[in-house]
């Protein structure tokens, strides 16, 4: 069933999980708050998982879609205000990881997925271009990974535990958010955690 435009994700619902970020004592140590960034950051994927198969079986259009997924980011990307020096950096690390999703998202639809090359090769690129500081060419390569990936192709989850930590773990983190939400687009109620 699709969804109404404009409703894939809302404000309110970016909020929501800020709200019980803000709330709760969270340590990205601890297995729970570890989970709930998670989620955070998987409740954006599905959404944008669900613009891409709208597209796909028709009821949205190519600019319809490139304009949903904007809406998302525009929500998700904005600035946060939280006093915890801490909670803001664990947000901004699902925001930096949402990034190269949103991306990979807008280069699929208007583009298709890369012609050649597999996820694998392409993170490696992307590594390898950030051992190099070219931020501007690994991001692109993260972003022609995830076409593969919404295409249905798999991220190795090897390669990725061997990624150095930086920006393109983090993106590639927000790639396998995208790929478990391709494969299983069912939203994440904020209701399922364990209270």
């Amino acid at each position: 069933m699709s969804t109404p435009p404009g409703e894939y994700y809302t404000e309110e619902r970016w909020r929501n999980w800020l709200e019980r970020i803000e709330e709760e004592e969270v340590d990205p140590e601890d297995e729970d708050s570890a989970r709930l960034l998670l989620n955070l950051q998987d409740d954006a994927a599905i959404a944008i998982a669900k613009i891409i198969t709208d597209y796909e079986e028709g009821p949205l259009d190519e600019e319809t879609a490139l304009e949903e997924i904007d809406d998302i980011r525009e929500i998700v990307l904005e600035e946060v205000e939280i006093d915890d020096e801490e909670k803001l950096m664990l947000i901004d690390g699902v925001q930096t990881s949402l990034v190269c999703v949103f991306y990979a998202a807008e280069e699929f639809v208007a583009e298709g997925p890369a012609a050649e090359g597999t996820v694998t090769d392409y993170v490696e690129a992307a590594a390898d271009a950030e051992a190099e500081e070219d931020l501007d060419a690994a991001l692109g390569y993260c972003v022609q990974a995830g076409t593969l990936i919404i295409d249905g192709e798999e991220l190795d989850v090897d390669a990725v535990a061997e990624l150095e930590y930086g920006l393109v773990s983090e993106w590639v983190n927000g790639l396998d958010s995208l790929q478990t939400a391709m494969s299983d687009p069912e939203v994440v109620e904020e209701e399922d955690e364990a209270e």
